[in-house]
């Protein structure tokens, strides 16, 4: 790729950190996080507690690169109405015509089937970090987002799960 059209991809990218999560903005929060905050948290959680035997560079990966499309589909939730099937298309379009990876949308691919361990581990990370996210939400305004953290508890197993559970 060259100078310029990297520049270009590199910096739409970087347009994630402008874009609020869907879901906060319509369960009235303020000043709710970026996808790119999002992102983070769930970078750090994959780092933090990935178990032995995964291979930490692809759950990395996988990570930074899960939301990416977002800056062309934006962050479409179940309220949107649009089937998932749908997503994953418009999703998997944006993605391959933004980097222009094959081997990343590969990556992609294999986050959004959970077809191995480590796309299974960075899903449960990214609902952790939802959960985890809402209860700081709950705290800091005052808000029920009981449905957030059960959503995500939905789809944590095993000790996961008693890191979002109240003390």
């Amino acid at each position: 790729m060259d100078p310029a059209a990297l520049r270009a991809v590199l910096t739409e990218a970087l347009r994630l950190k402008e874009l609020s999560r869907a879901g906060w903005v319509r369960a009235g929060v303020p000043a709710p996080e970026s996808v790119a905050d999002h992102s983070w948290g769930v970078a750090w959680l994959t780092l933090a507690l990935c178990p032995p035997g995964l291979d930490r560079g692809r759950v990395l990966a996988m990570a930074v690169l899960h939301d990416v499309a977002e800056v062309r589909t934006g962050d479409l939730t179940p309220a949107d109405g649009v089937p998932a099937a749908e997503k994953a298309r418009r999703e998997e379009e944006a993605l391959a015509d933004l980097l222009g990876r094959p081997d990343l949308v590969q990556l992609w691919r294999e986050f959004e089937a959970r077809a191995t361990p480590e796309a299974r581990f960075v899903r449960a990370c990214d609902k952790l970090d939802m959960a985890l996210q809402a209860r700081r939400y709950e705290a800091r305004h005052g808000l029920d987002l009981a449905e957030f953290v059960e959503a995500a508890l939905g789809e944590i197993e095993g000790d996961l799960r008693g890191i979002v559970k109240k003390s």
